[in-house]
């Protein structure tokens, strides 16, 4: 199953950038939380993955969350 979205633009004297709001069904079930560090991978022209930076977050949590 897809989340469609339409990308933003916003332009100001000093460049563009470009908005892409990320659903909130998927951030949960990547269990994504607020400040994150992740990053875009460009695959190719058609395909964009995002990666988190560290990995060892979600193992944490998860961890944590059994112990306690």
């Amino acid at each position: 199953m897809g989340y469609r979205t339409k990308l933003q633009k916003i332009s100001r004297t000093k460049g563009e950038q470009f908005y892409v709001n990320f659903p909130t069904a998927l951030a949960h079930a990547l269990e994504l939380e607020k400040g994150e560090n992740v990053e875009w991978v460009i695959v190719d022209n058609r395909t964009v993955t995002l990666r988190r930076i560290d990995a060892n977050v979600l193992t944490a949590k998860k961890k944590l969350t059994l112990v306690t």
